[in-house]
């Protein structure tokens, strides 16, 4: 070891002038506050999934009695019994189909519109562009009129298309934006590549461009699901009909069968968030990847 360049670093070292005593403190009391709020925000979000969980466990009687935040003091599952045995899986059935439904139509039509306006890039392709992002603007209440009587034109009321076709329409602006954020990351020499090897449109999107913005597809395809699964208002305005209500209608149907049966409600929100978790824990990584990959360049 070379003691002879160590000994003027150890005393450059010593004779550094330390932070001043109130940097030090604003520093500590910057800390403090930041782990107070990351407490509070931690609170704010696990004590109503743990009031959930907990209340979903107790007894009638028991929930009544007990203290809200308190372990159970007799588990049971008999509220989870009680609502599968009701119509629970028509439901979840209901919901699966209506978002599978809603996802793949939505990333396949703005996938394609996507590709057009990044390879076409001219006045129309802007306009088209725009209008999409004007749609971004139109919130879904100011329109769920029209939407209803165009339901009522197309004799699709009280059927799962009714929720499928408005849901595409108004996830579409928000996936094309995002895919073309993506697609116009990806270098044009790679699709010129491709021309000089003679592909035509159809092969650069399926070859090129699919596999490039697998992150951003994993991230619109996640981001829709959950919009859908969790969409309230078509459901309630378009179907009416109890072997075609989705879980979030599904949810005041269980309120209204049990009364005050709130253990049994929070055991039907349990079991209907339970998918949405699971496919979020196994996408997160992509999810991540594709809200990030578009500000990396």
């Amino acid at each position: 070891m070379n003691t002879t360049a160590a000994a003027p670093a150890a005393s450059r070292a010593r004779r550094r002038p330390g932070r001043p005593p109130a940097a030090r403190a604003v520093a500590a009391l910057r800390r403090l506050v930041t782990g107070g709020a990351v407490l509070f925000w931690t609170a704010l979000v696990v004590v109503p999934v743990y009031w959930v969980v907990v209340t979903s466990l107790r007894t009638r009687a028991e929930f009544v009695t007990s203290s809200p935040l308190s372990v159970p003091g007799s588990p049971t599952l008999d509220n989870y019994r009680t609502v599968l045995d009701s119509g629970f899986t028509t439901y979840l059935l209901n919901s699966v189909l209506v978002t599978a439904a809603t996802v793949v139509l939505t990333i396949a039509a703005a996938l394609m519109v996507s590709f057009a306006i990044v390879r076409h890039g001219g006045r129309r392709s802007r306009t088209v562009f725009r209008l999409f992002l004007l749609g971004l603007a139109i919130p879904l209440q100011a329109v769920i009129i029209p939407v209803y009587l165009l339901i009522i034109r197309l004799q699709l009321y009280d059927s799962l298309a009714a929720i499928v076709l408005p849901s595409v329409a108004f996830a579409l602006p928000i996936t094309v934006m995002i895919l073309v954020s993506f697609l116009r990351d990806v270098p044009g020499s790679l699709f010129e590549a491709m021309i000089v090897d003679g592909a035509g449109d159809w092969r650069m999107l399926w070859s090129l461009a699919v596999p490039l913005a697998r992150p951003a597809l994993m991230t619109v395809a996640v981001y829709d699901a959950l919009q859908v699964w969790n969409a309230f208002l078509f459901p309630l305005i378009l179907t009416q009909s109890e072997d075609k209500s989705v879980l979030p209608l599904a949810l005041t149907l269980y309120r209204g069968q049990f009364g005050i049966d709130v253990p049994s409600t929070m055991a039907a929100v349990v079991l209907s968030t339970l998918p949405v978790f699971v496919v979020f824990v196994l996408a997160r990584r992509q999810l991540v990847a594709g809200l990030t990959a578009g500000f990396s360049k």
